[in-house]
C-alpha cells in the first residue's frame, strides 16, 4: 500500500471516528429532552396562564384569610346595604321565610365565648341557622361575595360585603353596633365566632403530609362503569312541597329544577340537558329586549318565579292577587311597571322586593301586562 493510500485510509478513520463522537454528544445532550417530550407529550400544548388571567379566576378566600381583598365595612354600612338589597328574601333580622332558612338564631354568648354551639347538640332544636353552623368567617365572606344578592350575584363592592358580613356577625351578638370589619382584623372576629371549633378537619383535606385519608384501587378489569339509570328524585309525597321547582332556581348557570307539577319524568338526565341548554339561550335576552319571548319566560330569566307564582303566595303575593288589586285602576300599568323597576316594601308587607334595574323597558312592560292580565 502506498503512503497516499494509507493516509487516505487514515484520514477516512479519523473522520468516522469524529463522526462517531458527534453522534454520541449529540445522543448524549438530546437524550433527556426526547425522553421528556415523551413523557409529557402534551408539553408542546398551549401556554402558561399570565398573571392576569389568574388574578381573574382566583378569587377564592381561604381559611387562613390569603385572598381577602384590602377593604372595610361598617355594621351600619351592612344595616343600610341588608335592608336594601338582603332583606327582601332573608328578613329584616336575619329570620327569613319559608323558603330560606334562617340566617340569625340559636347562638348565645356562651356559644360566642366557648366556639362550640351547644344548640346542635339538641336533637328538639327545630332549626339549623348560618350561624349556628358556619365555623370560618372567610366562608360567610366567600360566600356572599360571589353569590349575593340571589338576583345580582357578584354586584356587591368589596365594602358592602365587609358591611354585610359585620351586619350578620352584629344580629348574632357576635360584634358591637359600631365596629368596622377588615381583612386587618378578620382573624380576630374568627375567635369570636360561635361555631369556630366545631368544625372537623380530616387530614387527608387538611395536610400536604402523610398518607390521604381516602384509598382507591384502579380497575384494570371487568370494571364497573356508570348507569343512566343511577338517579335520585324527590319522594311523591313531597314533590310540590313548596311549589314548583323549575320556577325558583336563580337565574344562574344552564341547568334549572325539576318541573314538580308535572310526574317525574322517565329519563331525567336527558331531558335535564336540553332543558339546561335551553335555559341557556333565553339568559342571554336579559336586559336586551325579547319580544318575541313569552312573557313567563322574561319572568323566569329576572328571578320574578323565585318569590311569585301565578296564583297562590310564595316569598311575595302571587300574580293574580296583584292582578285583582289593581284591575280597577286606569293607571295600573304604569304604576306596577314604576314598582317592578324601583322595587319597593310595605305594598303586601314587610318583606320587601328589589329592584330590577336590568330589565329593558319592552321586557318589563310584557310583564306588566301579563300579570295584569292574569297571569295566564
Amino acid at each position: 500500500m502506498s503512503r497516499s493510500t494509507e493516509r487516505q485510509s487514515s484520514l477516512r478513520r479519523g473522520a468516522r471516528a469524529a463522526l462517531l463522537v458527534a453522534a454520541a454528544t449529540l445522543l448524549a445532550l438530546s437524550g433527556p429532552a426526547l425522553a421528556q417530550t415523551k413523557a409529557r407529550p402534551w408539553s408542546d400544548i398551549g401556554r402558561s396562564a399570565t398573571p392576569a388571567e389568574i388574578k381573574a379566576w382566583d378569587i377564592d378566600v381561604r381559611a387562613d384569610f390569603k385572598g381577602l381583598p384590602a377593604g372595610s365595612g361598617s355594621v351600619a354600612k351592612g344595616q343600610e346595604v341588608w335592608e336594601g338589597k338582603c332583606a327582601n328574601c332573608h328578613g329584616i333580622f336575619g329570620e327569613s321565610n319559608e323558603v330560606f332558612s334562617p340566617i340569625v338564631g340559636g347562638t348565645t354568648k356562651d356559644d360566642v365565648r366557648t366556639g362550640r354551639v351547644a344548640n346542635l347538640l339538641r336533637a328538639d332544636y327545630p332549626q339549623r341557622t348560618t350561624l349556628m353552623k358556619v365555623s370560618q368567617v372567610s366562608t360567610l365572606w366567600d360566600y356572599i361575595n360571589r353569590a349575593m344578592p340571589w338576583n345580582a350575584p357578584k354586584s356587591l363592592s368589596v365594602e358592602e360585603v365587609y358591611s354585610v358580613v359585620a351586619y350578620i356577625l352584629h344580629l348574632g351578638d357576635v360584634l358591637p353596633a359600631d365596629f368596622v370589619l377588615s381583612e386587618r382584623n378578620m382573624a380576630e372576629v374568627q375567635q369570636r365566632l360561635p361555631n369556630r371549633n366545631g368544625q372537623a378537619t380530616y387530614k387527608g383535606l387538611w395536610e400536604l403530609a402523610g398518607k390521604p385519608d381516602v384509598q382507591g384501587d384502579p380497575c384494570l378489569s371487568n370494571c364497573r362503569t356508570a348507569s343512566l339509570d343511577e338517579r335520585s328524585r324527590l319522594p311523591e309525597f313531597a314533590r310540590n312541597a313548596h311549589g314548583n321547582l323549575a320556577e325558583q332556581n336563580r337565574v344562574v348557570g344552564p341547568f334549572r329544577g325539576a318541573d314538580t307539577t308535572k310526574p317525574p319524568a322517565r329519563d331525567p338526565l336527558r331531558l335535564a340537558a336540553a332543558a339546561g341548554t335551553q335555559a341557556a339561550v333565553t339568559q342571554v335576552h336579559i336586559g336586551k329586549g325579547s319580544a318575541l319571548k313569552p312573557p313567563v319566560d322574561i319572568a323566569r330569566d329576572a328571578a320574578c318565579l323565585a318569590c311569585h307564582a301565578a296564583n297562590r303566595r310564595l316569598v311575595g303575593p302571587s300574580f293574580r292577587e296583584v292582578a285583582e288589586r289593581y284591575k280597577s285602576d286606569p293607571k295600573a300599568e304604569d304604576l306596577l311597571a314604576l314598582k317592578v323597576r324601583n322595587g319597593g316594601q310595605g305594598n303586601w308587607g314587610a318583606m320587601a322586593m328589589p329592584s330590577n334595574a336590568q330589565l329593558h323597558d319592552d321586557d318589563l312592560r310584557a310583564v306588566v301586562r301579563w300579570i295584569l292580565g292574569g297571569a295566564r
